[in-house]
């Protein structure tokens, strides 16, 4: 005797659910990535970049909002990210014992800080502050890393200006531990 299978119940069966990405979402997010991109070329470290490198590197950020005073990170933490200024200011100080907080720099809109954690692995050597509300570009080194070991050619001329960024900064702290000295022989 054969055995008959029952026949299906709509009832009881799974309900497949796809889910459809809107055209409009989409189109939205290529136009922030667009947009960030257009941003990405103001700023120093990637102004020498091609568009097509910067629309890549603006597909690998996240967006994040502070409030005013807020903190980005705190000095001693540890740095896995770097951060492009696309609206408001950051505050990048340190605590004096027995002075307080000492400002090392007021970041802008097109400013950038925290590169170093993308290079080393060392604890974050400042704190970085919401000087007023800000909306930030975050970069992970782990994203940013990926990128890097995927495309060689962005990664060497990504690298370069890294150099050229660092090499700057090492110039200008040189003349001001200059100043320094020389100023306090008068």
């Amino acid at each position: 005797m054969r055995e008959s299978t029952p026949p299906a119940d709509p009832v009881n069966e799974p309900e497949i659910i796809v889910e459809e990405t809107p055209a409009v979402d989409v189109l939205a997010a290529a136009a922030n990535t667009e947009q960030i991109a257009t941003s990405l070329a103001k700023v120093s470290l990637f102004a020498d970049l091609p568009a097509v490198y910067l629309r890549r590197i603006a597909s690998l950020g996240v967006e994040e909002s502070f409030a005013r005073g807020a903190p980005v990170f705190a000095e001693g933490t540890p740095g896995d990210k770097l951060y492009v200024i696309l609206s408001g200011s950051v505050r990048i100080s340190r605590q004096v014992p027995g002075m307080g907080e000492e400002a090392l720099a007021i970041l802008k809109t097109g400013d950038y800080f925290g590169e170093m954690a993308l290079i080393d692995d060392f604890p974050r050597s400042a704190d970085a502050i919401a000087h007023e509300s800000c909306r930030l570009l975050v970069l992970s080194k782990e994203r940013v890393a990926d990128l890097l070991f995927v495309d060689r050619d962005l990664a060497y001329d990504l690298l370069w200006s890294f150099v050229r960024t660092l090499s700057a900064r090492l110039r200008e702290t040189n003349d001001k531990m200059t100043f320094l000295a020389v100023s306090s022989k008068f």
